[in-house]
């Protein structure tokens, strides 16, 4: 204890001395002639002025760019109009590089009934492209190119995006060019492979003009979070709607990937069923209507049943119910735990493949 406290009365001695020497250099230059005043003073309480760099996405722009394609779609017409000359017609679009063998993801609308597909690269190659598959409830597509050294797109598998995060669109809109537009996420949707509708996408105010479909939607960090798909339309001509654009997020788009390049189309389990609503106070849904000679119905579930687990998963929504259903192998047989009448029982379906 003695040596401590002499430790803290030498420490304590210095420190006050370092003070009162500061202290007299700033009354009294003069003791100190080599030193300047102002220029002591002014480093010693220097503060730190330095111009911030300002807020900028040219890193993730720069990182995401090369992998986004110029994709146009050439459909030859014969109209009676023209003396049955035939016509070329061009429609543009956008796509992603995903994988090194040169599988790009874009819109089946940017492709759908083309005759020939030619990709455009950022350095300019101009390459054919082959039609792998497509998937009509999601409007992706999967195109092919023969090529080396390609830039793939960054990717990260457990993506997911939350309303509020900062995304960019990269696409070549109008063909002016590649073109970013800059937004946030408005809202989400899922990421499972049942049908979907625009609940199920990403909801965005990055813009999206012709030519952006099919391109690819970032994060601030250059990562793939999911694919442009369109802007919200309804028949109301009228309404003047802003900022309200979709994009499919990346996992669903994955999912939908990597199912056409196996095989060549996305398969889906089929249960043959609506869903009334969900029932939170037992944490299931109610089954609705039964398909006539459907799966649910050649198991004998009856309207009315209230399904709690599928397999041994527990049922947490109804999204999450379709979603198991629908991401199930055609053929196989699941077990369906379900209250009728406040009596718990158990159902065997085999599921067999969606085929609207």
């Amino acid at each position: 204890m003695k040596l401590f406290s002499l430790l803290k009365y030498i420490l304590s001695g210095i420190s006050y001395g370092v003070a009162l020497a500061v202290l007299l250099l700033i009354l009294f230059p003069s003791i100190a002639p080599g030193l300047h005043s102002s220029a002591f003073i002014s480093t010693f309480f220097k503060s730190d002025n330095s111009e911030q760099a300002p807020l900028s996405f040219a890193k993730a722009v720069s990182i995401a760019s090369p992998s986004v394609v110029n994709i146009y779609s050439e459909k030859i017409e014969v109209n009676p109009r023209y003396g049955r000359q035939a016509r070329k017609s061009t429609r543009l679009g956008s796509g992603v590089i995903m994988d090194a063998r040169g599988f790009i993801l874009t819109n089946l609308h940017v492709i759908q009934q083309a005759d020939l597909i030619k990709v455009v690269l950022q350095d300019g190659q101009l390459l054919p492209a082959e039609l792998i598959g497509f998937d009509q409830h999601t409007d992706l597509a999967v195109l092919r190119v023969n090529a080396d050294n390609l830039p793939v797109i960054a990717q990260k598998p457990n993506q997911s995006s939350l309303a509020g995060d900062i995304v960019l669109a990269i696409g070549n809109p109008l063909n002016l060019g590649q073109t970013v537009t800059q937004g946030i996420i408005s809202a989400t949707g899922r990421n499972g492979l049942s049908n979907t509708s625009y609940l199920e996408f990403l909801q965005m105010d990055a813009a999206i003009n012709e030519g952006n479909s099919g391109g690819a939607l970032i994060n601030s960090n250059g990562i793939l979070v999911g694919i442009n798909s369109r802007k919200f339309t309804q028949s109301d001509p009228q309404l003047n709607i802003q900022g309200i654009f979709f994009a499919v997020p990346y996992q669903l788009a994955y999912k939908v990937m990597r199912q056409i390049i196996e095989n060549g189309k996305v398969v889906r389990g089929w249960l043959g069923i609506s869903v009334d609503n969900y029932r939170v106070d037992i944490g299931g849904f109610v089954i609705g209507e039964v398909i006539e000679n459907g799966p649910a119905d050649i198991a004998n579930i009856k309207a009315g049943d209230i399904v709690y687990q599928i397999g041994n998963q527990p049922i947490h929504s109804i999204n999450q119910a379709l979603d198991i259903i629908a991401e199930t192998p055609p053929n196989t047989d699941l077990v369906f735990k379900i209250y009728r009448h406040s009596k718990a029982i158990e159902v065997v379906v085999t599921i067999l493949e969606f085929k609207g």
